[in-house]
Formats: structure tokens, C-alpha cells, sequence
């Protein structure tokens, strides 16, 4: 499933926001923070993660609809896969 890189865009900066936000928390490691303040922004990381790749799968799947190929050229297993690997 190749991605049109005009389509990715959005998920381009998503994933650069959850890259400031990891930054965010090694500097906040480096500082000796509070824990629990640590913790909301790494999982504020994981979140931002985890839906930069959902949608990355939902980007590919939207493409090869509007391109007309329609679910029977989309692999099940595959996607299967994908969407596992996130969970």
C-alpha cells in the first residue's frame, strides 16, 4: 500500500507533534520532574503514536477506495496485520 505523500500531510505533523512531546519528556527526565507529571506526557507521546498509525492505515485504505479498487484489492490479512501491530 504505497501512501500519496499530499494525503500524508496531516500525519506528517501529527507524528512531529508527538515528537515534541517525547522531547518533552527527556527533557523533563533530565530535569528530575515529578513522576506523575513524567508519565501524563509520555502518555500523552503513546496517544499521539498510536493515532499517527491508525492513521496511516485508515490514509491507505481511503486511497485505494478513491482510486477505485475497492476492498477486494485490499489484502484482509494485511491489514489484519497492521492494524494489530498497533494494539
Amino acid at each position: 500500500m504505497e501512501l500519496e505523500p499530499q494525503e500524508m500531510r496531516a500525519i506528517i505533523n501529527r507524528a512531529k507533534r508527538a515528537h515534541g512531546h517525547l522531547g518533552k519528556v527527556i527533557a523533563m527526565l533530565e530535569q528530575g520532574s515529578d513522576c506523575e507529571d513524567v508519565v501524563t506526557q509520555l502518555s500523552a507521546v503513546l496517544k499521539a503514536l498510536e493515532r499517527t498509525g491508525f492513521a496511516i492505515v485508515a490514509t491507505g485504505l481511503q486511497q485505494c477506495l478513491a482510486r477505485g479498487e475497492g476492498l477486494d484489492s485490499v489484502d484482509a490479512k494485511q491489514m489484519e496485520k497492521l492494524f494489530l501491530s498497533l494494539a
